[in-house]
């Protein structure tokens, strides 16, 4: 049996594999499925679980990669996303590395197939489908949950420049669980702003991302005090990791919904 990639490429059943993972929210899904010990690189942006990476060799960051060390390592399977991870440099490791796993969730119901993606790949399926199932369940439960009115709400993940993300991006698409809708700014994918009264009049309210930047209660508080709209402060983590982190971002928005 064969598993398909976001690209079309088919992989085989590799119960031996020697894993390289590019991406901070699949790493976390590998040791989640009880991979951990095959992982043998990762990024210095892949921090969750700690107690399991620390274990585990950095090979820089989800951009700007050291070569040398990860074909030390030797990896028999290089996983990689293709918002977060350059082509050139995938491009680099597939000269040595054998098997290019490439992932692309974007939207939550997406992290069923991500999941059965890896977990068939690399011989975990029981803990796939018994995490599947569990998602499944949340994302009926939040679906049934009582929401609020559809709000046009500005999420921004940086300052100097400032930085929003566009209608079809995973987090766009999970606040639109909530009947939240992002406004289009233009510009791809993660466009730059400038706050104008023009953009303030589409929107109802703004959320400040605890990353990629961090932003604090101090920002979301000065925030609004200048421009007069609702700001509040959400975990990053929980509204733009999929993989296993995404059932507890169903959770989060239940809480969302409730505030």
């Amino acid at each position: 049996m064969s598993f398909i990639d976001a690209i079309g490429t088919a992989h085989a059943a590799a119960p031996q594999a020697r894993i390289v993972s590019l991406v901070p929210s699949i790493t976390e899904l590998l040791c989640d499925l009880g991979l951990a010990g095959q992982l043998v690189g990762r990024t210095g942006f892949c921090i969750h679980p700690a107690a399991l990476v620390a274990a585990v060799p950095k090979v820089g960051g989800t951009k700007d990669v050291n070569l040398e060390k990860i074909r030390r390592l030797a990896p028999t399977h290089l996983v990689v996303n293709i918002d977060e991870n350059e082509k050139p440099t995938v491009a680099a490791l597939a000269e040595f590395i054998p098997h290019i796993v490439v992932t692309h969730p974007n939207t939550p119901f997406d992290n069923l197939a991500l999941v059965r993606l890896l977990g068939g790949i690399f011989c975990a399926e029981d803990r796939a489908e018994a995490w599947c199932a569990d998602f499944a369940a949340e994302y009926a439960a939040l679906q049934a949950a009582p929401r609020g009115p559809a709000q046009t709400m500005l999420y921004c993940i940086w300052q100097d420049p400032w930085m929003s993300v566009s209608a079809d991006t995973y987090i766009a698409n999970m606040l639109a669980q909530l009947g939240w809708s992002v406004p289009a700014l233009g510009g791809g994918r993660y466009p730059r702003f400038d706050w104008s009264p023009a953009l303030l009049e589409q929107i109802d309210g703004v959320l400040l991302s605890s990353e990629p930047y961090r932003f604090t209660e101090a920002h979301a508080d000065a925030l609004e005090k200048q421009i007069g709209k609702p700001v509040l402060l959400v975990d990053g983590e929980m509204l733009s990791w999929y993989g296993t982190r995404a059932l507890r971002g169903l959770r989060y928005l239940r809480q969302l919904a409730q505030n």
